[in-house]
């Protein structure tokens, strides 16, 4: 069935293939966030129907977000970013001088998911798994990396530059075995395919952001924490909202309002509740079929050409949307200049020390503008 979306995304002068960055947002998301900052000022700030407006928004966008995870309304901690919700664990999780924390670093990993954990290293042993070109590694090695002594493990869920997407559930098998947290940053995946479960993944925490694949505002991210794994990570930030002062001490509050100390990004809360309403009525199994449909239209239309190298999975359950490819003898940001001068915004991205070009196309690009952009690549 030919299906097209493109009459809810309002923007015809370029073709966007640059979705894994920061998707478009659909005109009723943008709506919503103009209606709630009118009705909000009607209302009056600070007032207490505006309070009670802006909880109603809050626990709507919980319960949205909730059913998209397979979590609990309270274990959702809204953000501004992947980054925040990766700091909340790397600098407040609890751990001994003794301990050791496992990565897949390196050059191949996305900067938010690798920095904050480098400098975590200074105080406790960091240590990397060996990742082969396509991003993957040995369950065999990463079985022999963690010990007793393991205090968390750390991955994507997908990767930025190839969309290859990792075994997380087995991992997460693995760990849960071992009682080892774990925390999976899913900036990739939370919107663009069709399955991310926090009780199959066995996660006890992870990190996703609104403004990527969920075609949400910039500036609201998500952290999961599992209940049961709160008290493992001493909040960075104190406030009224999160704690109380009690007998000449501070008591934090139960979660999420724990990790919510100061949010107040509320036209934020309002975009992206209506952009999950959006998706949900499309639904996330008819989401992943499209994006892999113009994936590999991409695909194959590319392949044609001399010279070029397809990166990621051949296999297309092990891949997102995400088209990665270079080829011989032609700069990869010189490509991506000249496609922009002529209306279609792809992005460069680093595989180890090698400049890639990567389109990511979501549901609402249509096959005319995969095979435009095909056709441009071709012109070399």
């Amino acid at each position: 069935m030919n299906l097209d979306y493109s009459q809810d995304f309002p923007y015809k002068e370029k073709i966007y293939l640059n979705n894994a960055s920061t998707s478009r947002m659909p005109r009723s998301s943008i709506s919503a966030m103009s209606d709630f900052l009118v009705k909000y000022n009607e209302l009056g700030p600070d007032s207490a129907a505006s309070d009670n407006y802006v909880r109603e928004r809050l626990t709507n966008l919980r319960k949205e977000i909730s059913e998209l995870i397979k979590c609990r309304p309270e274990e959702v901690i809204l953000t501004q970013s992947v980054t925040d919700g990766i700091n909340f664990v790397a600098n407040g999780l609890k751990m001994n001088s003794n301990s050791n924390i496992v990565i897949r670093g390196s050059t191949h990993e996305h900067p938010a998911n690798h920095y904050p954990w480098v400098r975590v290293g200074q105080r406790v042993e960091l240590r990397n798994l060996h990742a082969d070109e396509t991003g993957y590694f040995e369950l065999d090695s990463f079985k022999n990396t963690i010990d007793e002594r393991t205090g968390l493990v750390a991955l994507s869920h997908a990767l930025f530059n190839t969309g290859a997407i990792l075994p997380v559930e087995e991992i997460g098998k693995i760990l849960s075995e071992k009682n080892i947290p774990y925390f999976v940053d899913a900036a990739q995946t939370v919107g663009c395919i069709s399955d991310v479960d926090v009780n199959k993944i066995k996660c006890n925490f992870m990190s996703f952001n609104g403004s990527k694949w969920l075609c949400g505002p910039m500036g609201m991210g998500v952290f999961f924490c599992r209940r049961d794994s709160g008290e493992l990570i001493e909040p960075l930030q104190v406030g009224g909202e999160s704690a109380i002062f009690h007998e000449n001490k501070i008591v934090y509050k139960e979660m999420p309002a724990r990790f919510q100390a100061g949010f107040r990004n509320w036209s934020g809360v309002a975009c992206l509740e209506a952009s999950l309403s959006y998706l949900k009525k499309i639904g996330m199994k008819t989401i992943r079929e499209r994006n892999i449909m113009l994936a590999n239209l991409l695909r194959e239309e590319i392949s044609k050409i001399n010279g070029i190298t397809l990166y990621g999975p051949e296999k297309e359950e092990k891949r997102t949307s995400i088209v990665s490819f270079s080829i011989q003898d032609k700069d990869s940001k010189t490509l991506v200049a000249r496609l922009e001068k002529e209306n279609m915004i792809l992005a460069v991205r680093d595989i180890f020390t090698k400049k890639i070009v990567r389109a990511s196309p979501h549901f609402f690009n249509t096959e005319s503008e995969i095979q435009t952009v095909a056709d441009a690549i071709k012109r070399g």
